[in-house]
């Protein structure tokens, strides 16, 4: 098992030791880290499927009001 050493400002250890007063730290503080490592592959993922998008829609047809006007009617009575 690995140790980190790192430096937050006084109140925001004050508040987490009192959020977290009586639970392991080091769980509390292993399981936030995996919660941080996760949202962040999730926010990856987000980006290069909106990235995907909007190079499909480079490559679209641009459609006009009378196209959308026969694509609505085509197939109706």
């Amino acid at each position: 098992m690995s140790t980190f050493n790192f430096s937050v400002p006084d109140d925001v250890k004050e508040a987490f030791n009192q959020t977290f007063q009586g639970e392991n730290k080091s769980a509390v503080l292993t399981r936030l880290m995996c919660d941080a490592v996760e949202e962040r592959k999730r926010q990856k993922q987000r980006m290069a499927a909106i990235d995907a998008i909007l190079q499909l829609r480079e490559k679209s047809l641009v459609s006009n009001d009378a196209r959308i006007k026969k694509a609505r009617e085509t197939g109706r009575p």
